[in-house]
């Protein structure tokens, strides 16, 4: 039980972490609208820091997750001198080929990086793609710090200290911004001032972890390439990692098609769509964070010790507390989406036209919000019985719809249809998972689906009726505080009309009792009553 409880105690604490760094990025991305908006200049960082971006997703966090994590760990099972300098040699002859690997990648990426940036830009938007070239080449060696970093990352978490990881994408975020504000005035343009927080911000997150490694015993240093490739440890990660990378090479080409049909629809296309994913991906961090930390690890008890009913509950259950907060958050936000997006990022060159498009994409966006959400759920459910090609080929069916209908819908709609054909994409990558799942004997697939179906309608039409005053008042509301500043004008018809909604669905949940009102209530009335 004490060691139960220090892993919740120590996962509460990571999600405390994750959700100020999803704050933070927030912040990040108000600031890259104030001072680049929807414009060329803004899709042309935007593509610069994703190229990076994208071969981090795609070699550095799976190849440590996947990898090196369950090497390590196997390395320190063997307690003994002996065993503890192999251990050593293994962390060295690994950090001694992640960045040997990183750097000849990131040369070869900076020589070629014109011609990989044609696939985003049209070959009349040569302004564009100039500034792009030389941010992209600011940022690339982002890919060899953050490779350390993430390396130093999976050492730590390896011996089950999470804290310094969680904490390092504060410091990021929190650095990116500082270095806008301050390099802005002094650069030749603000996007570059940004590039140059990102390369400092990554740096900064390896240099924090390292202490810590180093306090724990472990040494970091380089051994001949020989020594490195040769390694037992290292032939085994090498081994891992391959089949994972061409899984979620797939994974990540989705993101890279999107990207370029939205740089390829017309300026600010691009931006757009991030800054909409901003506000959707904040919601759910807030919702993922709370469930996946200490809801979901008890699956994966449930599955070994072959108690299906209740795994088959505790998934439904996971997927009601999802409806009770993604489906009202999405029927509140379709009515105030412009307010909300006005209030976050409108200033500095975020103007008018900026707010019109993204809350063209929002809108389309904030619609598959719920089934994302239950993705992030229910893939999990397939892990913790020991199943990863249920999930993967859902998501290659998400992939597959994603592409064909953003490709048709971009040219008509633009960058909503982008954001049309992920909601449809994510709505069939659910369905495919409930269908997969059913496969599996042993759930009873069809209890979950009902009682979750039945819960997340009752909640649409909770939230519906809740919205009916929101949408009658929040036009009155703007009328009377407009003219007095963003906060005030945006800020507080937000406020008002958030508490109207809020306590209308709370007196629903009540006049129905609601049953996970109902255990929230006792519990929280249990707590209360233990500490007196």
């Amino acid at each position: 039980m004490g060691k139960q409880h220090t892993l919740i105690a120590k996962g509460l604490s990571l999600s405390f972490l994750t959700l100020c760094s999803r704050i933070l990025g927030l912040v990040r991305e108000m600031t890259k609208a104030k001072f680049l908006g929807t414009s060329a200049l803004g899709d042309a960082f935007g593509i610069a820091f994703q190229v990076p971006n994208f071969c981090r997703r795609l070699f550095a966090e799976n190849s440590i997750s996947v990898a090196f994590i369950p090497t390590f760990k196997n390395y320190l099972e063997d307690s003994s001198a002996e065993g503890k300098q192999r251990t050593q040699e293994f962390i060295r002859a690994t950090f001694t080929l992640v960045s040997f690997l990183t750097a000849v990648f990131v040369a070869l990426g900076m020589v070629f990086t014109p011609l990989i940036l044609r696939i985003f830009f049209k070959s009349t938007y040569t302004e564009a793609l100039d500034e792009a070239v030389v941010l992209t080449r600011i940022m690339f060696p982002y890919l060899v710090v953050i490779s350390v970093a993430a390396f130093f990352q999976g050492i730590l978490n390896g011996i089950k200290i999470f804290s310094p990881s969680g904490f390092t994408p504060i410091l990021f975020n929190g650095i990116v911004i500082a270095a806008t504000y301050l390099l802005a005035p002094h650069t030749a343009n603000p996007a570059r001032a940004m590039a140059i927080g990102v390369i400092t911000g990554g740096c900064v997150q390896a240099a924090f972890q390292l202490p810590f490694v180093l306090k724990h015993g472990w040494r970091v240093g380089f051994v001949p390439l020989k020594k490195a490739f040769g390694n037992e440890g290292t032939r085994t990660v090498l081994r891992l990692v391959g089949p994972t990378v061409i899984g979620m090479a797939a994974y990540q080409l989705n993101d890279i098609v999107s990207s370029a049909l939205a740089t390829r629809a017309g300026e600010g296309v691009y931006s757009s769509i991030q800054y909409s994913l901003r506000l959707q991906e904040l919601i759910l961090g807030i919702c993922a964070v709370t469930i996946g930390t200490v809801i979901l690890p008890d699956l994966t008890g449930f599955a070994k010790r072959r108690e299906w009913d209740a795994f088959s509950s505790m998934l439904s259950l996971s997927i009601k507390i999802m409806a009770l907060i993604a489906i009202p958050i999405t029927a509140y936000s379709l009515i105030m989406k412009k307010s909300i997006i006005t209030l976050v990022f409108a200033s500095g060159r975020f103007n008018e036209e900026s707010i019109r498009m993204t809350e063209q994409v929002f809108t389309y966006h904030i619609c598959g919000l719920f089934f994302i959400a239950v993705n992030r759920i229910t893939a999990p459910a397939f892990y913790a019985q020991q199943d990863t090609k249920s999930p993967t080929a859902a998501g290659l069916i998400n992939f597959a719809i994603n592409i064909t209908l953003a490709w048709a819908l971009v040219r008509p709609m633009g960058g909503a249809g982008i954001a049309l054909a992920l909601t449809v994409a994510s709505l069939c990558n659910m369905a495919a998972l409930f269908i997969f799942l059913r496969r599996k004997r042993s759930i009873d697939v069809g209890m979950v689906v009902r009682s979750s179906l039945c819960y997340a309608l009752r909640i649409l039409l909770f939230s519906v009726i809740a919205a009916v005053p929101v949408w009658l008042l929040h036009g009155r509301l703007e009328a009377v505080f407009a003219g007095h500043g963003r906060l005030i004008s945006q800020g507080l018809p937000v406020c008002v009309t958030a508490l109207m909604f809020a306590a209308a669905g709370l007196l629903l949940l009540l006049a129905t009792k609601d049953p996970l009102l109902q255990t929230a209530v006792y519990k929280l009335h249990k707590r209360s009553a233990g500490s007196r």
